[in-house]
């Protein structure tokens, strides 16, 4: 796909410029909004309250109205060519048009992408318009992961367990010495052991266990960098019943010996 315009953290004033945008036949070309404040917005005669970090993808020819609910409107925008616009590409990506999308934080991600592209389309320099069309298609399938993390992380049905289960994971990666073993921490979910193993795997891509030891190994490497504890005292202070566990651990994620690491750096 090739971009026609484009904008970084366009702001308006509302009082000042009685800033709205309405497009009645449509824009003319697809449009991609990133909504950074909250807005009123009227889709194709449907009218929708809008939060800020919100994204909302228009087809050329679809009616719509635009402004800020408050003082201030800021969004970034990007309008594409009509003859170079892939649908089907949209389509695989089960990316929405003509409706409204709360994204919240994570939008920042997309904002910088946009933020990037703007460069790469108003520059001269070399391989402009072949890093302009990759950083696109990376644009719209970041959108397109947002959506699909949204979709499991915001389920009705998994909200609370998906929400403690982010504080757990903060707690691994936090306090690795602290750490329950994996039936308790089904027990403090509610689940059961294969349940809690399953939707943690779901939701971040990986096992607990690949958690719980990425982190000990992580919280150990700074201890044999930045002190200098024996590697006794590091095992305790990373979650391990003995040393000889921790020392084979580490071999195995490190290639060498906590000792042979230390005495490398």
């Amino acid at each position: 796909m090739k971009i026609g315009t484009i904008g970084y953290n366009y702001v308006h004033d509302q009082k000042k410029e009685n800033f709205k945008m309405d497009r009645p036949k449509g824009a003319g070309a697809p449009l991609l909004l990133l909504v950074k404040t909250p807005a009123l917005f009227v889709i194709d005669g449907k009218e929708y309250s809008v939060k800020a970090n919100s994204f909302v993808l228009l087809n050329a020819e679809t009616p719509s109205m635009y402004m800020g609910k408050n003082d201030i409107y800021t969004d970034d925008w990007i309008y594409f060519e009509n003859d170079f616009w892939n649908q089907e590409f949209i389509d695989r990506l089960e990316i929405p048009t003509d409706t409204p999308v709360h994204l919240g934080n994570n939008m920042e991600e997309l904002s910088q992408l946009i933020h990037i592209l703007c460069y790469e389309r108003y520059t001269s320099d070399a391989y402009h318009e072949e890093i302009e069309e990759r950083y696109t298609d990376i644009l719209f399938l970041k959108l397109s992961r947002l959506l699909k993390q949204k979709s499991c992380a915001f389920s009705k049905a998994l909200s609370e367990k998906n929400y403690r289960l982010t504080q757990m994971r903060n707690e691994i990666f936090t306090q690795p010495d602290a750490v329950p073993d994996v039936g308790e921490m089904a027990r403090w979910l509610g689940m059961s052991r294969s349940g809690f193993q399953h939707l943690y795997k779901k939701m971040f891509g990986v096992s607990v266990m690949t958690d719980v030891i990425a982190s000990r190994i992580q919280k150990a490497k700074r201890l044999l960098s930045a002190t200098n504890l024996t590697v006794r005292e590091i095992a305790q202070r990373c979650g391990y019943n003995n040393e000889y566990s921790f020392m084979r651990q580490f071999r195995e994620k490190e290639g060498k010996t906590p000792t042979e690491f230390r005495n490398s750096l």
